[in-house]
């Protein structure tokens, strides 16, 4: 799929590090996305409630079905939240700017999920439509 197909099939991001902090990326990020038209839900266990959205301490609580999980932490982090989205059959792995691994990558890839790495989804959204 291209990553405009992505953003226009899938419409629940599950956001891992969004926080409260307006001057964080995640959150102008997942303010964004939710104006035009996605559902956010925040994954970071330091938040109870972000964007006015109940928020899980991990992709594992989080109910129903999960999209996109956008990621907004260390690359050092991204194995653990891969295993979790391949637990919970999303669809994508988002990685912001910044954020790469290739080896969780090519486990998300080997179980029939779309990867993409290094891109702001903002600005992909953008650039899209």
């Amino acid at each position: 799929m291209t990553t405009k197909e992505i953003l226009e099939t899938y419409k629940h991001i599950a956001v891992v590090g969004l926080s409260n902090n307006t001057w964080r990326a995640s959150y102008g990020v997942s303010r964004f996305m939710e104006t035009v038209g996605y559902e956010i839900t925040p994954v970071n266990p330091n938040e109870t409630d972000v964007l006015g959205h109940k928020a899980y301490a991990t992709l594992d609580e989080v109910p129903g079905p999960i999209e996109i999980v956008n990621i907004f932490r260390r690359s050092e982090f991204v194995p653990e939240i891969v295993d979790a989205a391949i637990r919970r059959s999303a669809k994508v792995i988002w990685m912001q700017e910044g954020v790469i691994h290739e080896e969780a990558a090519q486990r998300a890839r080997a179980a029939g999920i779309e990867v993409i790495m290094d891109r702001c989804i903002l600005k992909e959204q953008m650039k899209s439509f």
